[in-house]
């Protein structure tokens, strides 16, 4: 693979090009202090990977994200964690390595890159990932989930509560964000406060479902769609 490294930190640069020497077949071909000189060059040459830095001065990381019309894919490198669920709405954004980066975790980074393909319509696209993988934001981390394991994602003010079957996780978001996250085959909004995973239904009784010990409520509109789904279950 052809790749890039933007970052304004010259030892942060040195850091990847040093990883990616220890990976056959990964090639970085040039490497840009600051996100203008890498677009300018993106204008000419194509690319299959870039390393992107998200603080960069005057124009960062994800303003340079937004500038890209037809962007290849994009691994993440930054000390700053909060950005991760922005991050994560691009489906051409690979992965997200906090620095300092570990070779094992970089070694990760460029695996998922080289397996995945991506179509991109436009530099906004949602995710709507089928893997097994979930990521949030939590005091600064990024706490990877099994989506298979949430039962049930609620809405309380400017949090929201995802509960899997071993624990609870408390997220500053909104339930539309993580809606657009999760994949349709498992995942179903019934409620505006409520998402279910359908594989997880016990038992509906009248305008509720039952999922572990808790009785959730279904709005009269989302009954139809949950009785459509539950056929092809």
């Amino acid at each position: 693979m052809k790749c890039i490294i933007v970052d304004d930190e010259k030892m942060a640069r040195v850091i990847i090009q040093t990883l990616a020497n220890e990976i056959k077949d990964l090639h970085i071909i040039e490497e840009f202090s600051n996100a203008i000189q890498a677009m300018k060059f993106l204008n000419e040459n194509k690319v299959d990977l870039i390393f992107l830095d998200i603080h960069m001065p005057d124009f960062n990381g994800l303003d340079f994200i937004k500038s890209l019309k037809n962007p290849p894919k994009i691994i993440l490198t930054t000390s700053d964690s909060k950005f991760a669920l922005e991050a994560f709405e691009y489906d051409f954004i690979i992965d997200y390595l906090l620095k300092p980066i570990e070779l094992s975790r970089f070694q990760k980074a460029i695996s998922k890159a080289e397996k995945k393909n991506i179509q991109v319509a436009s530099p906004v696209s949602k995710v709507k990932d089928v893997s097994n993988d979930f990521y949030v934001n939590i005091d600064r981390r990024l706490i990877k989930i099994d989506l298979p394991s949430i039962y049930l994602v609620e809405a309380k003010g400017d949090y929201i509560h995802i509960k899997t079957d071993d624990k609870k996780y408390v997220v500053h978001s909104t339930l539309k964000k993580i809606e657009e996250k999760l994949p349709d085959s498992l995942f179903l909004k019934i409620h505006r406060s409520y998402i279910i995973n359908i594989k997880k239904i016990i038992d509906i009784e009248d305008n509720s479902v039952l999922i572990k010990k808790e009785v959730i409520p279904v709005s009269r509109s989302k009954r139809p769609e949950l009785m459509k789904r539950l056929d092809l279950l």
